[in-house]
C-alpha cells in the first residue's frame, strides 16, 4: 500500500468532518452520551476493521473516543486508512 503525500492527506481530510493530520496518522474524536454508547460503537468499529484487516489506535474514557489512523506497514497515511475512516463516519452517524 502506497504512502500518501502530505498534499494528498489534506485534500482527502476535507471530506471528513473534525479529523486532522499529525505525526504520520489522522486522528479524530467523538463524544457520546455515556460509556454503554462509546463502548457499542467501538464494538461495531472492531468488527468493521476485522473485516478490512486493519486496525486503530484507539483509547476511550468514559464517554469519548480517541481514534488514530497510521498504515504501520508503509510508515504514514494509506487509502486503508481512509476506508476505514469511512466506515467509522459511517457507524458514528448511524449510532
Amino acid at each position: 500500500m502506497k504512502k500518501l503525500s502530505d498534499e494528498e492527506i489534506n485534500k482527502k481530510l476535507k471530506e471528513f468532518d473534525g479529523w486532522t493530520y499529525a505525526e504520520d496518522a489522522i486522528h479524530t474524536s467523538f463524544q457520546f452520551d455515556n460509556f454503554k454508547d462509546a463502548f457499542t460503537v467501538m464494538t461495531r468499529i472492531a468488527f468493521e476493521a476485522e473485516a478490512l484487516q486493519h486496525h486503530p489506535n484507539w483509547g476511550n474514557v468514559y464517554n469519548e473516543l480517541e481514534i488514530s489512523l497510521s498504515t504501520h506497514d508503509a510508515n504514514g497515511v494509506t487509502e486503508k486508512d481512509f476506508k476505514l475512516a469511512r466506515a467509522i463516519e459511517d457507524i458514528v452517524e448511524s449510532a
